[in-house]
């Protein structure tokens, strides 16, 4: 009789191996799809503005090894924080316990302390990778008919946020010197660089309330391009700063600063309300310039000066004075440099979409590490936005400045789940985002040109007294107080 023990029982084992490295690999896949995974459908909408490989797992390091809450995963539940503003820590964490149980995997636990440690082991420069990639592309997709005159124009203004009272948040970014200790909150200066054309925020600085706007401006500098035109208000009108800017063939548009003399009866006479004049190098270095910006700036500059007046039925006309090293009268007309100029309003807008709608006004991190991330997470948000109204716009012919960015927002966040929903069926998927920009293109705003909207409330809050002393004094008085009782 043949002993058919070894033969069966080699065929069984290598039956059993076969099928134990089927599922060692069908679990590897199953990992690595987890991990590039996103949390929700506005992964999907927005992979073309992030670049996967930022936030694949690395080697070594904090993201090395694979986790609830992996690279992937926390950026785009950040993301999705940032899209709600009213949304804690906690929401969040259900959002992503929810996903999980989805998927039939084993979900996270319902505290928020490993979702806040992921959020920290993020990389701020792979973050600002991803920023940076979503600008550059909201950029490349400006089509030359949104061209002011041919040229690219870079708007720039200065903003301030807030952000929560903590021992380490004061010691960055110092609260007003005018507020009591304790009765105030930390505030960081943010100046911002903006695409006039698409509205997407390109760069920014940030600083200290004890830092002047003129000296963040000069970081931007390395950023602005040949051939660029930089459209400021009046705070940045500077002598050195025009000066470097147009050595590196850079054109500046700004309000002449209302210590700079303004008669137009001197200068050379271009036209009507316009002249050509010279400005003289100031005596002594400003601060915040070095020495070497200091020596190659020249001794005097050729600028233009065109008187620009406001009519609005039924106000008093107003003027104002433009400051321009746009000197050719041919190429760019007067009526062209009033109209540019009164397009720098939209920078006021801008920000207005990102710290109202977006909540950057008050932000919610308890460390300078994490604020400079909410920053950073904030201003992707914002283009990522930018670039589904950028879409919308191109596709059914509308002017993306009539767009409504919050009800962006609001179709975006509402119709997450419908797109979710349809993950596993294409082509059902591309027609729900085809009626999702169909919906974007169809929320116009009202054009209402000179329209004025003063900063009043009609609801009265709550007649609650104003803090005048820390917390804890009121709290130790009401202890006092009971205790005479």
């Amino acid at each position: 009789m043949i002993n058919t023990t070894p033969f069966f029982g080699g065929f069984k084992r290598l039956l059993f191996g076969r099928a134990q490295r089927s599922a060692q690999q069908q679990l590897r896949v199953q990992a690595q799809e987890l991990e590039q995974a996103t949390l929700c459908q506005l992964g999907k909408l927005c992979a073309p503005w992030v670049p996967a490989r930022l936030l694949k797992p690395t080697a070594h390091g904090a993201h090395s090894r694979r986790r609830f809450f992996s690279q992937g995963l926390t950026f785009w539940a950040f993301l999705s924080q940032v899209l709600s503003p009213e949304s804690p820590c906690r929401e969040t964490v259900r959002k992503v316990q929810a996903w999980y149980t989805a998927r039939r995997q084993p979900r996270p636990g319902s505290g928020t302390a490993a979702y806040c440690r992921a959020r920290s082991r993020l990389s701020h420069n792979t973050l600002l990778g991803i920023h940076r990639h979503t600008a550059d592309e909201l950029e490349r997709r400006v089509v030359s008919e949104q061209l002011w005159c041919g040229r690219r124009v870079k708007v720039v203004d200065g903003t301030g946020v807030s952000m929560p009272d903590t021992p380490r948040n004061q010691r960055a970014f110092p609260q007003p010197s005018n507020q009591k200790k304790g009765c105030g909150f930390p505030v960081a200066k943010l100046v911002g660089c903006f695409c006039l054309a698409s509205g997407a925020l390109l760069r920014w600085a940030e600083g200290t309330l004890h830092v002047h706007e003129s000296k963040l401006f000069r970081k931007l500098f390395a950023f602005f391009l040949a051939d660029d035109v930089v459209l400021t208000d009046r705070g940045f009108c500077s002598y050195v700063d025009i000066a470097i800017l147009l050595k590196a063939g850079v054109d500046t548009v700004m309000r002449l600063h209302q210590a700079r003399p303004k008669d137009l009866r001197k200068g050379k006479r271009l036209g009507s309300n316009d002249r050509l004049v010279t400005w003289q190098k100031p005596k002594q270095r400003p601060s915040g310039c070095t020495l070497k910006d200091w020596h190659s700036v020249p001794d005097t500059l050729t600028l233009r000066l065109v008187y620009v007046s406001i009519c609005v039925p039924g106000f008093r006309t107003q003027s104002l004075v433009v400051v321009t090293t746009l000197i050719d009268p041919i190429r760019y007309p007067a009526d062209e440099l009033a109209k540019l100029y009164l397009r720098r309003w939209a920078v006021e807008l801008f920000f207005r979409d990102i710290k109202i709608t977006l909540g950057m006004d008050v932000l919610r991190c308890q460390t300078p590490a994490m604020v400079r991330k909410e920053i950073v997470m904030h201003a992707i948000a914002y283009n990522l936005i930018r670039g589904l109204m950028q879409q919308a716009a191109a596709l059914y012919h509308v002017p993306i400045e009539r767009l409504s960015f919050k009800g962006s927002v609001d179709t975006l966040r509402q119709w997450s789940d419908t797109l979710n929903a349809a993950h596993d069926r294409p082509r059902e998927q591309a027609r729900l985002f085809n009626q999702l920009l169909q919906i974007l293109a169809e929320d116009i705003v009202p054009l209402r040109p000179d329209r004025a909207e003063p900063r009043v409330r009609k609801r009265r809050p709550k007649a609650y007294p104003l803090m005048t002393h820390p917390r804890r004094d009121y709290r130790l008085a009401a202890v006092s107080q009971k205790e005479l009782k």
